[in-house]
């Protein structure tokens, strides 16, 4: 029986092998595969029931994440990784209770004793859509894996500013800003959308003053302005997963320039051309074109 025993365990311990290099290579589905014949030859491999809610975490279904990441967690309590997965699809179900208390069991201390958790962990980047054009915005930490953005992500994101979305709790790269490394989390979906909606504009101005007096102006309206042109920071893959370099080819430009790219949040419904209308005549400036995703307002 002990020869049996062992067998089944080294053979558990092959097909998981071949499992990870599976995953490893993208094959997801044949791994997944693997996996369950391997918790079949040794039901108390935590391991592959670790990689199996791996696996359906960044798949985003979440229902089959928590109960892999859960039964990980009951074979091998001790594993930090599953218990943080655990969290993190309880979260995407808003299953506070289990969310809580594998929180508290990573040694996180909360507020409150029920519900979401609504702290500020400090502020954060945060890349939007990882898999694809992997633009990264600041965000703040309302828990350990959901932020609420702070930029004005750009319209093709399909994230407006205030959004809540739900982070990974891996790094990939970092941002620095003085002498402060903060790491970058990529973001798994999106929990919580906002009520704003991102306009573009592009403006010509006379002098600094009037970004500021056009940020004052939407400001009553609670809107929200962004100059993308000195902001944004355009990075190689390489860069913007590690720590970006000192001096890059996509670094914002140093000398003033008058024509300006603007990302503007706006709150509400509605249109704010005469609020540009005015800016105008107070300013002398001058509105280029505005736009948003689903139109030309020019």
């Amino acid at each position: 029986m002990l020869e049996i025993f062992n067998f089944k365990k080294k053979r558990a311990q092959q097909l998981h092998a071949k499992a990870q290099q599976l995953s490893d290579e993208g094959h997801d589905s044949e791994a997944l595969e693997l996996y369950s014949e391997a918790i079949t030859l040794d039901p108390e491999k935590s391991e592959s029931y670790y990689n199996i809610g791996l696996i359906y975490k960044y798949r985003g279904e979440w229902e089959l994440s928590l109960k892999y990441n859960k039964l990980a967690n009951e074979l091998c309590p001790e594993d930090e990784a599953a218990r943080w997965n655990l969290a993190i699809a309880a979260t995407a179900l808003r299953s506070w209770d289990i969310a809580r208390s594998a929180w508290i069991q990573n040694g996180i201390r909360l507020d409150g004793e029920s519900g979401p958790i609504e702290m500020n962990f400090g502020i954060t980047p945060v890349r939007l859509n990882p898999n694809g054009a992997g633009e990264v915005v600041w965000a703040t930490r309302i828990d350990p894996v959901r932020a609420r953005i702070d930029s004005i992500p750009f319209m093709e994101s399909g994230f407006r500013h205030g959004d809540i979305v739900l982070h990974d709790g891996a790094a990939v790269g970092r941002r620095q800003i003085d002498e402060r490394e903060y790491p970058v989390f990529n973001v798994l979906q999106l929990f919580e959308q906002s009520g704003y909606r991102t306009v573009t504009a592009v403006v010509e101005l006379t002098k600094d003053d009037d970004l500021h007096v056009l940020e004052e102006l939407l400001s009553q309206g609670s809107h929200v302005l962004e100059d993308w042109t000195v902001n944004v920071r355009m990075l190689c893959k390489q860069c913007s997963e590690g720590v970006p370099h000192e001096h890059h080819d996509g670094e914002p430009p140093t000398n003033w320039i008058s024509e300006r790219n603007l990302g503007i949040a706006i709150y509400g419904g509605g249109s704010i051309r005469t609020l540009f209308d005015d800016w105008q005549v107070q300013t002398g400036a001058r509105l280029l074109s505005l736009k948003t995703l689903e139109e030309n307002l020019a």
